[in-house]
Formats: C-alpha cells, structure tokens, sequence
C-alpha cells in the first residue's frame, strides 16, 4: 500500500472515531454509563425483562444503529463493519463507560459459527433473533463423563430422516434454565472414531423431553445448569454442517469461548475493586510505597502481566487484521483466565478479613463480591477447557512438541 493510501486510511478511521464518539455522547443515556451490577445485565430471551426503561432505550439505539455485532453482515441486523471500525466503537464505548447493551453466547460464540458453517436459512432464522435480543443461547458441550475429554461424548443422536431422537444429558450448561435454545454436540455415529461421528445440532428447549437442573455452586450461585434430553425429537434442519463432521464446527466455536474467556475480567458487571486501588485503601505505606515488601512484589509481577497482557491482545488484532492465523486464543485462554485468578487472590491478600465477607453490615459492595469472585475465578481455570488441557493443547499444535 502506498503512503497516499494509508494515509486515507487512517484519516476515514480518525474521521470514524469522531462520529463514533458524537454519537455514543448522544445517544447514550447517563444511567448507562454507570458501573454495571450482575442483576443489571441483559441477556434477552423469550421471557426476559429490561433492568430500566434507559437500558432498553440503550439496546434499542445500538440495535438500530447495527452496533449490537458491528461486524456481523448487514443483512442479518448487524453493522458490516471492519474489524477496525469495530474495535474503535469498543475503545469510544470504554472511554465513555458505555454499558455493553446484550450480552450472552449467541452474540460471543454461536453467532461467529454459524455466519462460517450455517446454511442460508439458519443464519436468516437465528442471526437476527441473537442481534434482537429474541432468542436466549445455552452451550451443550460438556457432559458428566465428558469435560477435558469432550470427544468422549454419549449424547446420542438417532438419525430417524426428517428428524434426529436425542437422548442424553449436558452438564455446566450456563443458564440453562434461562435459555430458549441449545447447540449440542451430539454422536450421531457409535462405531467411529471419537472426534468422527458427532454432529452439532440446535434444540428449541421448549421441545418436549428438555428439562434442567440448577447446580448450586461454592460461590452461592447457580448459574450452571444439568440439561437432559428424553426422546427429543429435533429437526433435521438443525444440523449445522454435515452429518458427523461436527467437531470441525466444534472447533470453530472454541475458538471464540477461548477468546472470550481470555478477556475475562476487561467488561465484568462486578463491582471488583482492581488490586492497585485496593492496596491504596487497605495497607500500611511506609516511605510512599506499600510496606509488606512481598505484596508489593506480587503487585509488580501482576501489572507487568496484565501489561503484557494487553499487548498481547494488541498484537492479536493486527494479525487479525493482516490476515494472519494466530495461536494467541490458545494461549491467551490459559493466561487470561489464570491472571483473573491472581488477581483474586491478590485482593484477597490485600484485604485481608475485610475480603471474607459473604453477607451482612460491616462490608462494602466491592467487599461481599470479593471472596465470591475468588471462588468464581477457580471455575474460570476450568470453562472452556481447563489449565492443564490448555498446556497439552499449546504444546502440542502451538509449540509442536514431541509426545512423551
């Protein structure tokens, strides 16, 4: 590209920041620019409700604006934008401290995969219902005998012709009971090899033989769910793919849940004080620096890695950009995840009896979330695919490794 043309470039993108930034100032609402609380997050769905009349008015703006999914095609309800373009809404949207208007798997995970492997008549059917916020997604991956080692999958599939008869459990299926629909992994072939025979499948919940139980975790919540499925019958235009070949849409979508759980933490609906304010608030400064000379060590390793972090992701949309196939999700996954984990166990240090609050007088808001997110992030090391499977993974296809 010659000097002429990238400069045009880079002029249209500062052009595009300053329109970006007119408009969020202007369309914005002021109680949408406020710290976000978990019960304040919308998700959609067939039965779902607005927190506040100002954040439906905020979804409805960036809906219209094809803003939800900015780089999604415009035929579905999205904004067909470039990745720059993209990027730059979320930098002016951060600056401003614009809520993120829906949340929830279609928009992070199915989407994407469907927009790559979906026929003409899925995407019509369910791209715009996740932009609109009509359809709430669950993720049926995982089951009782199958985490790490997901190819192991039982969740059988009977092939009946104009139909598939499902039966079988998932399990850690995020607010399931909240849910609308399910993409599942499901083995439509018994006699092929483990990662052959799986096809990947999307189920109506409300289809008769779908029910799920809540699993009620250490953190006091219960937002995983058990979702069963007994003689449910699915259509056979839901298979996504071809028949068996659904590892390879599988794949697909990890890749966007790795890089969602990489970023963990950068858009939290928390109220989580961050390790740096903290130490300012709770410990003893001696000479204008903390004075317990190891967490002031653990507090310089953790920004130097979240600093790295952050370059890391830079580096990432370049390549990105540029076309190039980067191995960062992989890694990123495992290192994002991991910090999140630090930084909970540094607050927790930090705050010392302070952080154990659970309930009642005597703690802040960000002190009563505080011991709740540290046993929140032990999960985070887990979702997706654990630590130790992420290492085996990197090993293996990123650094190329001999087995032992």
């Amino acid at each position: 590209m010659n000097a002429p043309a990238r400069r045009n470039i880079v002029n249209d993108l500062e052009q595009f920041r300053r329109d970006v930034r007119q408009w969020l100032e202007d369309n914005c609402p002021q109680s949408q620019r406020q710290p976000m609380t978990a019960g304040e997050q919308y998700y959609g769905g067939r039965n779902s409700t607005f927190p506040s009349a100002d954040a439906k008015l905020w979804f409805e703006r960036m809906r219209d604006k094809g803003w939800i999914c900015p780089e999604w095609p415009t035929e579905y309800g999205g904004g067909g934008l470039d990745p720059q373009q993209a990027k730059i809404i979320s930098e002016e949207m951060k600056a401003l401290g614009a809520r993120t208007p829906l949340y929830g798997i279609g928009i992070w995970m199915l989407g994407p995969a469907l927009l790559e492997f979906g026929n003409e008549a899925q995407k019509q059917q369910h791209i715009p219902a996740i932009i609109n916020g009509e359809i709430r997604w669950a993720q049926g991956y995982s089951e009782p005998g199958a985490g790490s080692d997901l190819a192991s999958l039982q969740c059988k599939a009977e092939d009946k012709g104009d139909h598939f008869l499902v039966n079988g459990s998932k399990i850690w299926t995020t607010a399931a009971d909240k849910c609308d629909w399910i993409f599942c992994l499901v083995r439509t072939d018994a006699e092929a090899k483990n990662q052959e025979g799986i096809s990947f499948l999307l189920i109506d919940m409300a289809d008769p033989g779908v029910s799920t139980t809540p699993i009620e975790l250490i953190s006091g919540e219960s937002e995983f769910c058990q979702t069963f499925f007994d003689n449910v019958k699915v259509p056979r235009e839901n298979l996504v793919g071809e028949l068996n070949k659904g590892w390879g849409v599988a794949k697909a979508l990890l890749v966007h849940e790795r890089k969602l759980m990489a970023e963990m933490g950068s858009d939290t609906p928390r109220e989580s004080v961050q390790p740096n304010a903290a130490a300012r608030e709770y410990l003893p400064f001696e000479n204008g620096r903390i004075a317990d000379a190891e967490l002031r060590s653990q507090l310089v390793d953790y920004d130097m890695e979240m600093h790295a972090i952050g370059l890391t992701h830079f580096r990432t949309f370049e390549e990105k950009i540029a076309g190039v196939r980067s191995a960062a999700p992989l890694v990123m996954k495992y290192v994002g995840t991991e910090a999140e984990k630090t930084k909970s166990e540094l607050l927790l240090a930090i705050m010392g009896s302070q952080g154990l609050g659970w309930e009642g007088e005597g703690f802040s808001a960000s002190e009563l979330d505080t011991l709740r997110t540290w046993a929140m992030s032990k999960a985070l090391t887990i979702a997706g695919g654990s630590s130790e499977i992420q290492l085996n993974v990197i090993a293996k296809n990123v650094l190329q490794l001999p087995r032992s």
